[in-house]
């Protein structure tokens, strides 16, 4: 089983960096998580955000495997608790498929990319910024694995 995130965003702050890494590093290794970064595309004053947004689906969507489990972070996707999280985190990965996450760039991702989700997931309401997503994101993952083995890291 192979768990990766496909982010657009190829520069983060350091913070972003070292939490993001911290809460990785405590994954299963059997889950061999990987992290592909795709640059944001170039967005002129005057551009539309439509161009941008293509170029960074098409990048995305190259960097997706035919078999994946696609989850789509995005504000518009549908709100967990941690706990339902974790539920569907073990469904996911009782059925065998590698899993990909996918956080879009700052204008959101395409239709196409939208589309070849099977699952949309909000993390929040509130409007994150990308890197703020990536370490939350990571935090949830690492929480869901220990709630799903009893481990005493979620309280509730």
């Amino acid at each position: 089983m192979h768990i990766r995130l496909i982010a657009v965003g190829d520069r983060q702050p350091s913070w972003v960096d070292a939490a993001f890494d911290d809460y990785v590093g405590r994954l299963p290794k059997q889950w061999r998580f990987i992290l592909h970064t795709v640059p944001v595309a170039k967005r002129g004053r005057t551009d539309a955000a439509g161009a941008a947004i293509a170029e960074e689906q098409q990048k995305i969507l190259a960097g997706l495997k035919p078999d994946e489990n696609v989850v789509l972070l995005d504000e518009k996707g549908e709100h967990t608790t941690s706990r339902e999280f974790a539920t569907r985190l073990e469904a996911w990965l009782a059925a065998g498929r590698d899993l990909c996450f996918v956080i879009g760039g700052p204008d959101g991702v395409g239709m196409q990319v939208r589309g070849r989700a099977d699952f949309c997931w909000s993390l929040s309401r509130l409007t994150l910024p990308h890197g703020m997503a990536r370490v939350l994101f990571a935090e949830q993952l690492y929480r869901a694995w220990a709630i799903a083995k009893g481990h005493p890291y979620h309280r509730e």
